[in-house]
């Protein structure tokens, strides 16, 4: 079976792309990294994909005013472009149309640092020791209109210490992160995954329970 490919979608420093890139390097991996795109020309992510000789392409949000439309439309001709079967969002810092996800259903996906559906939005960390939470994590999901709402595909969880700072527990759950994403894709390019009624199953089963995941201490 050929590889799937795929375009990473940053803004940033792009560790989740990183962890993506190299993942694939091993040619067993069912998807290949085809294209970094970013929003943002000074992105450092785009060094490191042009260091492990992945093709870039900057589409500048700010070019384009509050015309969402006209910028998605140049991020899909890109993506048309180097023929991508998959997209995945890491630290992609743009809310996106309707229009464009629904182009992309059960194609794009991206990764959440909480274990969703708690703590969706911005400031995760914080708000997860706020409300005393036992267990943190993130979430692997497909993208839908609503944010942060599309069907689970993978979550990883870890324990929240009772001297965990913001810092600490971003720490280990961006460890976290950089786990599982590699796992969800290679799940939906395998063709494993499959929605039914709003939620994925993977192989025919549903996603674990968060609880289950928190590892031994």
């Amino acid at each position: 079976m050929s590889r799937k490919r795929v375009a990473v979608l940053i803004s940033g420093r792009g560790s989740n792309m990183a962890a993506l890139i190299e993942a694939a390097k091993d040619q067993s991996f069912p998807a290949e990294i085809a294209l970094v795109l970013s929003n943002r020309p000074e992105a450092g992510g785009l060094a490191t994909a042009k260091a492990a000789g992945i093709a870039t392409a900057v589409v500048d949000h700010a070019k384009y005013g509050k015309d969402r439309a006209a910028f998605e439309r140049a991020m899909q001709a890109q993506l048309v472009e180097h023929r991508i079967d998959i997209v995945c969002l890491a630290g992609f810092m743009r809310l996106l149309t309707a229009d464009f996800v629904n182009q992309w259903l059960e194609r794009l996906i991206n990764v959440h640092p909480a274990l969703l559906p708690a703590f969706k939005g911005l400031d995760t960390h914080q708000r997860a020791l706020d409300a005393k939470a036992a267990i943190h994590g993130a979430t692997v999901h497909f993208v839908v209109p609503e944010m942060d709402a599309g069907p689970i595909i993978v979550q990883g969880a870890v324990a929240v210490r009772n001297d965990d700072t913001e810092q600490t527990l971003a720490q280990r759950v961006l460890a976290v992160e950089h786990r599982i994403y590699p796992q969800a894709l290679a799940l939906v390019a395998q063709g494993r995954v499959r929605v039914v009624d709003g939620r994925c199953l993977i192989d025919g089963l549903p996603v674990p329970e968060p609880a289950s995941l928190v590892p031994a201490p």
